[in-house]
């Protein structure tokens, strides 16, 4: 196989990683065991929102690609098949064509539909809210109003608005449904719905991607996910805050 060929595959490979929301050592790592299953050494340095791979070519010219990933997101099942992957080929030569059909079936893997997203989110905010010591009513308005977090935050999404926005909007919806609910029914908690609800939107997976980066020396990477989760969580305060402030003079 052709050492351009080889560096398709791991670019691949490593986009979809990065994409699906993989550490950045685990890009690194993955990039460089599949180009090695084939006889080639490379480097690899890998940003949260980019990637560059580096190698010698079959006439000793130097091929680089550069690869800039914008949308990311969390997909463990897409990582976990490229982990597969990977290994396979360190007991298995597979052809260009094989290999690339392989990443593109892993790349198009369907995700669960819209429906079933929102009805778990809402049971995240349902078992939270429980866990926070809410009532049952608590928790069932909570479990609504998480559903409409999830899907606005999804449109607001498709459109394609800046990250920081959808985590802005949804945490006024956050603050703001919990308020009607609050006014419909005095006896509810608004308190422990809103930080019910608002439990899919904290950047867990950024936080802890950012200490893993940072324990394995990727420091760079570290700050700029520790970063995200840092404004990603103000923007949701300030969201919530507005509308608080807001039910001062409406209630």
């Amino acid at each position: 196989m052709q050492t351009k060929q080889v560096m398709e595959i791991a670019s691949l490979s490593a986009e979809i990683l990065l994409s699906s929301g993989a550490e950045i050592y685990r890009v690194e790592y993955t990039a460089k065991s599949i180009c090695k299953s084939y006889g080639i050494e490379c480097e690899c340095f890998v940003m949260p929102t980019g990637f560059t791979i580096s190698c010698t070519g079959d006439k000793n010219e130097t091929l680089t690609y550069v690869k800039r990933v914008e949308n990311r997101t969390m997909d463990l099942h897409k990582i976990d098949s490229i982990n597969a992957f990977s290994r396979r080929l360190e007991n298995e030569k597979i052809g260009y064509e094989d290999a690339v059909k392989i990443l593109k079936d892993i790349e198009k893997m369907p995700y669960f539909k819209l429906p079933t997203r929102c009805i778990a989110a809402g049971f995240i905010a349902f078992s939270f809210t429980m866990l926070f010591r809410g009532t049952l009513k608590d928790s069932i308005a909570a479990f609504f109003i998480s559903m409409l977090i999830f899907k606005v935050k999804n449109d607001i999404e498709s459109i394609g608005f800046f990250q920081f926005f959808e985590y802005f909007i949804s945490g006024m919806i956050a603050g703001g449904v919990s308020l009607i609910a609050h006014k419909i029914s005095p006896a509810l908690n608004i308190d422990k719905i809103i930080i019910g609800s608002i439990m899919i939107l904290v950047p867990g997976v950024s936080i802890t991607n950012g200490i893993k980066d940072a324990l394995y020396g990727d420091l760079i990477s570290s700050f700029t996910r520790l970063g995200e989760a840092l404004f990603i969580a103000i923007a949701v305060g300030v969201g919530v805050g507005i509308m608080l402030t807001f039910s001062v003079y409406w209630m």
